[in-house]
């Protein structure tokens, strides 16, 4: 059985959490459409798949992330899709090896590229 279009923008966001919390920068930059544009909170905007590369790798140099996500919504209408989703865990800072809790709220829009499931644009903040 095909797995629904729903089923395949939760494995997708399974395979970012895993990015997240390996830092794994280049396995995140490959979940993006080439034209992605990744939106963090305090920085500035990544676009294309080089800035959004660069990004991930500043960011791992400086955190490990602990973290899960919690799916709110995923709508899909044809080649185009957004999820919005939470996450919670905690952050290590490398800079003093302290730990602090980490939790956001999170805008994914996704662009079907190909057939897959490709994040186009992503953008989090706070909410604590």
């Amino acid at each position: 059985m095909q797995k629904s279009e729903k089923e395949k923008i939760k494995s997708l966001l399974g395979v970012y959490k895993t990015s997240l919390n390996t830092s794994d920068a280049k396995l995140a930059q490959s979940l993006y459409a080439k034209d992605g544009i990744f939106m963090p909170a305090g920085a500035p905007s990544a676009v294309g798949s080089e800035d959004i590369l660069k990004s991930y790798e500043f960011i791992f140099s400086q955190i490990q992330l602990n973290i899960e996500f919690f799916i709110d919504e995923i709508v899909v209408e044809e080649a185009f899709a957004f999820a919005t989703t939470s996450s919670k865990g905690t952050t290590l800072i490398h800079a003093n090896g302290e730990t602090v809790p980490e939790e956001n709220r999170e805008l994914f829009v996704f662009e079907k590229v190909n057939d897959d499931w490709k994040i186009a644009r992503y953008m989090f903040n706070k909410t604590k």
